[in-house]
């Protein structure tokens, strides 16, 4: 009788906890849906943005490229989220409001930077970047490869002229060195 008693009571009792448990998720839940105060402001719903970095030569995925997010508000930046790509070349991010304006810069060891504005209208976006090799750089000068720029010809004071030209501001005395200039720049063999 003493062991039916037990077995009861051990059994009863464990009743009793689940039903304590459940009362006590419930309140919890309740006190969830209730108003979270005056000041508690719902986040703006936020878009799903997936950037995907390859090259633009063989549309081959760039791994560990930067992906960099810079918010504008009106021509303000207000700071930057910085991601780095996986092995497919992809990068994802979703805390990005819908509604906002974001500068997507793109960096990538051995390509050209990538840098546009994209106005985040949707739920999800899909950006697809083709990064390129860098190219020669741009000069205002007409001849880049000047003397000057040669190996061991010296400081390079006389801008590229030769020492017949210093100083001249006859236009055709420099086309006629020009050709000059242009031999002694090819590669020495």
């Amino acid at each position: 009788m003493i062991s039916m008693l037990q077995s009861w009571f051990s059994r009863s009792s464990v009743r009793l906890a689940c039903a304590g448990l459940l009362v006590f998720s419930l309140s919890l839940h309740a006190q969830d849906n209730e108003r979270r105060g005056r000041k508690y402001k719902a986040p703006p719903p936020s878009s799903r943005i997936e950037v995907t970095v390859v090259k633009a030569d063989n549309g081959k995925p760039i791994e560990n490229a930067a992906v960099i997010f810079h918010p504008i508000e009106g021509d303000k930046d207000k700071g930057s989220m910085e991601l780095k790509t996986n092995e497919d070349g992809k990068a994802l991010i979703d805390v990005i409001p819908i509604g906002d304006t974001v500068r997507l810069q793109v960096i990538a060891r051995g390509f050209q930077t990538y840098g546009q504005d994209y106005k985040i209208d949707k739920a999800e976006m899909s950006m697809q970047v083709r990064m390129n090799r860098p190219t020669g750089q741009y000069s205002i000068y007409k001849n880049d490869n000047s003397a000057a720029n040669q190996p061991g010809s010296g400081s390079g004071g006389n801008s590229g002229k030769s020492s017949g030209e210093q100083g001249s501001s006859n236009p055709g005395s420099q086309q006629q060195n020009q050709p000059q200039n242009q031999s002694q720049n090819q590669p020495q063999k």
